[in-house]
Formats: C-alpha cells, sequence, structure tokens
C-alpha cells in the first residue's frame, strides 16, 4: 500500500464565535488531482491554509507524509508547495530574480538553486521570460510564476487555491494543462468554486458545504450522482400536460410558460427519443430540447441533506 502523502483529521477552526470549517477528514495516497469544490465561503481557503500552515486550526491535526504539521511545520513544509489565491510575487523583480529568491526561502542548498530555477521554469514555460519583470507579464503568466513557485523545491504535494480565478479563457486552459502536467509526478489539490474545472481536471472529489465536508469520493462517482433527472422542452404547439405524462419514463411535467416545459424523468435517457417522435407524431411542433444541468446551489443543497440526513441516522 502507497505512503499517506496527507492525512487530514478531525478539522476544525472557528473565527470568533462562527464555524469556518468542522470536522474536515480526508487524506490523499497517490499522485494526481483532488478537487476541493465548494460555493464562496464554503470553507476552502481556510482548510487549504491550515494544510500549508499559513493558519493554526482550532481543533484537529494535518500529517504531511508522516510528520504533524503544527509540532514540526519546518519539516512538513518541505513537502509542501502553496499558492494562495493572491499569489505572491514581488512584482518589480524578474522572474528570475523572484524564484532565486523563493528557491532560498525553500531551503534549496545552493549548489542546487540554479538547477532548481531552471527547471521551474522550464516546466511551467517561463524559460524566455526569465529577465522580464513580473508586472510586465500578462495575469496567466503571473499565474505561471505563482505555480512556479510552489514546485521550486520537489515537494510531494502542491495546493492550488482557485489558480484559474481571473484569468481569460486562454490563460485558464494554459493553467489547466500546466496542473495536470505537475500533478503526474506528485499529488495536487485543487480548489474551485466552479463545478466545470473539477469535472475537466480532477480524479478525486472533496465538496464543503458550510464548513463541512458533503461529499467525498471520485468524479466518476460524482457525475454518476448528479446525473440530470429532468429535461427542458420548447414545443409551439404544447399538448395537455395528461398527454406527456403517458410517455413511458415521464416522472412530472411543469409548464413554465405556455410554450416552456421541464419534464421529469426517472432516469431513463432514452425518455428523449420518446419525446421526439411523440411530438412528431402528434404535431406538436418541437423547437428545442436539452438535459437541465444540475446548478452547483442543488448539488449542495442535495449532498446537505443526505449528509444530515445520515448523521440524524446514526444518532438514532
Amino acid at each position: 500500500m502507497s505512503k499517506t502523502i496527507i492525512s487530514v483529521e478531525g478539522l476544525s477552526h472557528r473565527y470568533s464565535t462562527s464555524w469556518a470549517i468542522q470536522d474536515i477528514n480526508f487524506e490523499i495516497n497517490k499522485t494526481g488531482i483532488l478537487g476541493l469544490l465548494g460555493s464562496n465561503g464554503a470553507g476552502k481557503s481556510t482548510t487549504m491554509n491550515i494544510m500549508c500552515g499559513v493558519l493554526n486550526q482550532t481543533a484537529g491535526r494535518v500529517i504531511i507524509n508522516g510528520t504533524d504539521l503544527q509540532k514540526h511545520p519546518e519539516k512538513a513544509k518541505q513537502d509542501i508547495g502553496f499558492l494562495p489565491q493572491q499569489a505572491p510575487l514581488y512584482l518589480d523583480l524578474t522572474v528570475e530574480e523572484y524564484l532565486v529568491h523563493c528557491a532560498y526561502l525553500r531551503q534549496v542548498p545552493t549548489s542546487k538553486v540554479k538547477t532548481a530555477v531552471a527547471m521551474a521554469k522550464e516546466r511551467c514555460g517561463l524559460s524566455h521570460f526569465s529577465h522580464r519583470l513580473m508586472k510586465n507579464l500578462s495575469g496567466g503568466y503571473q499565474q505561471r510564476v505563482g505555480i512556479a513557485q510552489a514546485i521550486i523545491h520537489e515537494p510531494m504535494l502542491v495546493v492550488l487555491d482557485e489558480p484559474t480565478n481571473g484569468l481569460d479563457p486562454n490563460q485558464i486552459l494554459e493553467v489547466r494543462t500546466l496542473i495536470k502536467d505537475i500533478a503526474e509526478e506528485r499529488a495536487v489539490i485543487f480548489s474551485t468554486h466552479i463545478l466545470s474545472e473539477v469535472e475537466v481536471l480532477c480524479k478525486d472529489i472533496r465538496m464543503i458545504d458550510q464548513g463541512r465536508l458533503v461529499f467525498a469520493d471520485t468524479i466518476e462517482a460524482f457525475n454518476n450522482y448528479i446525473a440530470p433527472h429532468s429535461l427542458r422542452v420548447n414545443l409551439d404547439n404544447p399538448p395537455l400536460k395528461e398527454d406527456i405524462l403517458k410517455i413511458e419514463g415521464v416522472a412530472t411535467v411543469d409548464f413554465l410558460t405556455e410554450r416552456s416545459l421541464r419534464i421529469f424523468f426517472d432516469g431513463d435517457k432514452d425518455v428523449t427519443n420518446r419525446i421526439v417522435r411523440k411530438s412528431v407524431q402528434e404535431g406538436w411542433a418541437l423547437q428545442e430540447i436539452y438535459l437541465d444541468k444540475t446548478s452547483l446551489d442543488e448539488i449542495f443543497a442535495q449532498l446537505s441533506g443526505k449528509t444530515k440526513a445520515e448523521s440524524n441516522k446514526i444518532q438514532d
């Protein structure tokens, strides 16, 4: 069995009188990308700041490669690379100067600093910007520098807090590719409030809502859990509700407007073909039909309700 890279046990933190996170538990024992998904204010950044030793928790512990982060922070941090939401950049330095500075901060031996900087620049596509002042780089390349400083000491674990936030679509694609490349050799924890980011990048997912972990499984299991069970249909000549309910697999029908409907089905996706065929046969004049995408808020509501129900069951 592979060695555990990070173990988060009973992690809780309170700001003044309110809890930011409560009883967060998970571990990582393989390379790849774990997505930490949650809406803004859910507790993602608090969790990450504690995991990286920026913030002391109220309760619980974080073990990095067998080392308790709170008891032996210097040793534990040797195996962590961290990019917070606001990249810690000195914009009046060149890329080369900044990364050399970061290498020394990370206690890279002097004899290996030049090699470490060169490797980080190469990995992050920064070699041709070595002598460019960072304030003259685009947002995407500044983010690349932020990622470079997080991997310059070759850590086992890299923690990235919303690394694509504020980037344009092309920059987002570039940073995604970079993150995938980095994750081939080490574990990466990637936080975001954007569901599609997790679906594209991650193998595993941990979902936080209101400071509590509400889902912990693979992205495949997550996608199965949130599979849509409703259709949006626009008809120029809609029938009576009763006529649609007669179609096999249709559970409920809601008229949103005179011509727009939401049709709930029982999980059988062939119901889409049946609706299309029925529309043609009966002259309903189908204009549009598509699967409803479950919103992030709805997913949180479902998972939070499930978590509470299971908790109550255990207590009973």
